[in-house]
């Protein structure tokens, strides 16, 4: 019977916080312009946490709406895994802070670190456990708080980062709908194209450090570029070969929300239409493990995407992680 499992999507849910901050407010604390990172990024607006606002507390909202599309209780849950690189602490894992906000028991809880790959990657985990039959319903949370690494005196990456979290409810299903499809990869020879070199046991946390503003993200950026649209191109390749897909049978491609630029570099290599290409870069910039859930959320509440649908997701991010995944709603 596991050997005909798979993990299906059945509830979603989203979070971002009300503070919106434009490239407008941006023109006003550095040397910069709206049109200058609108034509180099794509984005016009991204989400700022406030005050009382966490990786935590938004991880808990965009939970309960997924339990609620799901009509499952927390108490029924058999396991939670959140990835983040933004932790509430840096321990014991948001995970099981989320556990108990939720109520769900003393079931497995854990987080895993992947940057913007996470979601899939947790999506991947997730699946294993339903596909071998040890778990039915699991909780799965992107979330980052990205702000709470950038530089606002760095105009070259501030201006890419918001805060946000996204959220999927995994059951097990014994039809076609589900995830038929994962691929994931690393490369961390690459790991100083986006870091943040101050904060762990390496280089802990002083004076010094903070002084010099190693905390926050340090980004190789033409580096960064070409590797992620070498990336995303193989993972579409690489998801359409292993599912036997062709372009006409792809109803979206959910892309991690990084650049416009690197977006339409990927797909346009296998002619993607842009209409098939969902992007809500514009209006929350890069919220790192958040990004693809709430995209995919975003897609499927505005209707682009419905039961039957076949979506490909995909992302990159640091590590350098990237990440693919075949999923028919």
């Amino acid at each position: 019977m596991a050997d005909s499992l798979r993990a299906a999507v059945t509830g979603m849910g989203s979070y971002v916080p009300a503070r919106i901050m434009t490239n407008a407010d941006f023109e006003k604390i550095l040397d910069t312009t709206d049109e200058w990172i609108t034509q180099r990024t794509g984005i016009k607006e991204r989400r700022i946490r406030t005050d009382g606002e966490s990786t935590l507390t938004m991880a808990t909202e965009a939970s309960r709406q997924a339990l609620a599309e799901a009509n499952v209780a927390a108490a029924d849950l058999d396991l939670i895994i959140v990835a983040t690189i933004t932790p509430e602490l840096p321990f014991p894992a948001t995970a099981c802070l989320l556990q108990s906000e939720l109520g769900a028991g003393n079931i497995p809880a854990f987080d895993l670190s992947a940057a913007c790959s996470g979601f899939i990657y947790a999506l991947t985990v997730g699946d294993q456990f339903i596909r071998t039959g040890t778990y039915k319903k699991i909780l799965v949370v992107g979330v980052d708080v990205m702000s709470h690494f950038a530089d606002y005196t760095d105009r070259g990456n501030c201006i890419l980062f918001g805060d946000g979290a996204g959220a999927a409810v995994l059951e097990a299903s014994t039809d076609e709908r589900g995830i038929a499809y994962t691929v994931l990869a690393a490369d961390g020879g690459g790991a100083g194209f986006i870091h943040a070199p101050a904060g762990g046991t390496r280089l802990p946390t002083t004076h010094q450090t903070l002084d010099e503003g190693l905390q926050f993200i340090k980004m190789q950026g033409r580096d960064v570029y070409r590797f992620a649209v070498e990336k995303m191109q193989w993972l579409l390749g690489d998801c359409m070969a292993q599912c036997n897909l062709t372009p006409d049978d792809v109803d979206m491609v959910i892309p991690h929300q990084v650049n416009m630029r690197i977006i339409c570099s990927a797909v346009e290599k296998y002619n993607f239409p842009m209409e098939k290409v969902y992007i809500n870069i514009d209006k929350y910039g890069n919220t790192s493990a958040a990004s693809v859930p709430l995209a995919l959320k975003e897609a499927m509440a505005n209707g682009k995407v419905g039961p039957g649908s076949t979506v490909l997701l995909i992302a990159f991010g640091a590590g350098l992680t990237w990440a693919g995944a075949v999923l028919k709603l």
